[in-house]
């Protein structure tokens, strides 16, 4: 699973989603991605369930990258605790994908299979998502 080896600060606030994803829009490894349609927290183990339903699918063919890092901890308090006494116990570790945001690429491998590829690992995902492809023009 992915997650930080070493963080500063522990527990962080919720924060907001909102908004479109100010970089990472655009394809710039591979020839075929996942974006983003909506904004969503993405857990590592989603992350991972996503890249090896890709990589089993290409059966190791072709290269894949992974554009999102789940560093960001989400906190969660015991069950049957009062209210009170602080913040609970880190979780586990997401990562904040905002719309437009790519999650994945892939390349080395021919269209009709990394389509298919791309429509596994997405229903993996915790959000609606679109398969985008680099223009044949350039």
């Amino acid at each position: 699973m992915l997650s930080p080896k070493k963080v500063k600060w522990r527990k962080v606030q919720k924060g907001k989603m909102k908004g479109v994803a100010p970089r990472g829009t655009s394809l710039a490894f591979g020839e075929f991605g996942i974006q983003a349609m909506e904004s969503s927290w993405i857990t590592n183990r989603q992350i991972e369930a996503a890249r090896i339903a890709m990589t089993r699918k290409i059966k190791r063919g072709g290269q894949v990258w992974i554009r999102i890092y789940p560093d960001k901890p989400y906190t969660k308090k015991p069950a049957e605790t009062r209210q009170g006494s602080g913040k609970g116990s880190v979780e586990g570790w997401v990562a904040v994908a905002l719309a437009g945001r790519i999650l994945f690429e892939m390349g080395g491998v021919d269209r009709a299979l990394a389509m298919e590829a791309l429509g596994v690992a997405a229903q993996k995902l915790p959000l609606k998502c679109k398969i985008v492809e680099v223009n044949a023009n350039g």
